[in-house]
């Protein structure tokens, strides 16, 4: 069986790391609504055309700590899917050994949803159906 992760969680895994990283998750979204007010792409790295500061060119300071938790929750396992939304997924796996996503949104309270692999956000279904 191929295996697409270097790690999975289980819920009750995922769910104990959600309480840790959640105000990360919290500061990647007022970070991005920062980043989108200056006119920066965060996905091509620059700002949009005409707009930026007055010929500098450094990554502003919001981009720079957006890459820093983003990669320090990639680092753990985790996956930032949407950076508006607070979407983030923990690798997982059914007990019949499908490799699924756990998924958990902003403001959620606690990880409720999994997907299949390719069935993304759309395709959620409740924990209880693991």
């Amino acid at each position: 069986m191929t295996t697409h992760f270097d790690k999975y969680f289980t819920l009750k895994e995922a769910q104990a790391l959600l309480l840790e990283i959640k105000p990360k998750v919290e500061e990647i979204t007022r970070l991005k609504v920062v980043l989108d007010s200056k006119g920066y792409d965060v996905h091509k790295h620059r700002y949009f055309g005409g707009m930026g500061p007055n010929g500098q060119k450094i990554f502003p300071f919001e981009m720079e700590r957006l890459v820093e938790i983003v990669t320090e929750l990639n680092q753990l396992g985790v996956q930032v899917k949407d950076m508006n939304a607070g979407l983030i997924d923990f690798p997982a796996t059914r007990a019949n050994g499908e490799e699924v996503l756990l998924c958990y949104r902003l403001p959620e309270t606690e990880i409720g949803y999994w997907h299949t692999l390719d069935g993304g956000f759309a395709g959620r279904r409740s924990v209880t159906e693991l």
